[in-house]
């Protein structure tokens, strides 16, 4: 098992959340195929959007329905401070995992986050378990609650 999926078993453990975290048979880079492996509608797959804040120059992430898009404007609205692309140093300096498998837990700074309201519309997600290999199911609220994330709408 990669560290990366260690570090979210053990936040889901910390939370007291006994979760399986599957490894699908092929990645799981897109929403779409992340729904087909685990057989849920598109919209129950959590997408980790990370951009970058460019006046505080950390990360900031967002947490959205697999078939929602962020709205760049309404992001930036919600963060206070214009927002551009996170390259991929940044994202593993502060999440520690690589793109294409960011969890929305375990990451090894704290990061602010937001939650798209149309996962709420579900008693189970699906969110990615630290590569583009792995995916756990959680219910929306213990998301919120482990992440933090404000429910707000930022997307089109």
């Amino acid at each position: 098992m990669s560290k990366s999926v260690k570090r979210v078993r053990a936040a889901l453990e910390a939370a007291g959340l006994d979760v399986e975290i599957v490894r699908t048979p092929d990645q799981t880079r897109t929403a779409q195929q992340a729904a087909d492996a685990v057989g849920c509608e598109i919209d129950q797959i959590v997408k980790s959007i990370i951009f970058r804040g460019e006046t505080s120059g950390a990360a900031i992430l967002f947490l959205t329905a697999g078939g929602n898009r962020v709205d760049d404007a309404k992001a930036a609205a919600l963060t206070g401070e214009p927002l551009g692309r996170a390259d991929a140093a940044l994202v593993r300096a502060q999440t520690g995992f690589a793109i294409g498998g960011v969890a929305p837990i375990g990451h090894l700074s704290p990061i602010r986050a937001f939650l798209d309201p149309r996962l709420t519309a579900f008693e189970t997600v699906w969110a990615a378990g630290g590569t583009p290999h792995h995916v756990f199911p959680i219910a929306p609220r213990d998301l919120e609650r482990l992440t933090g994330a404000r429910v707000a709408g930022f997307t089109e």
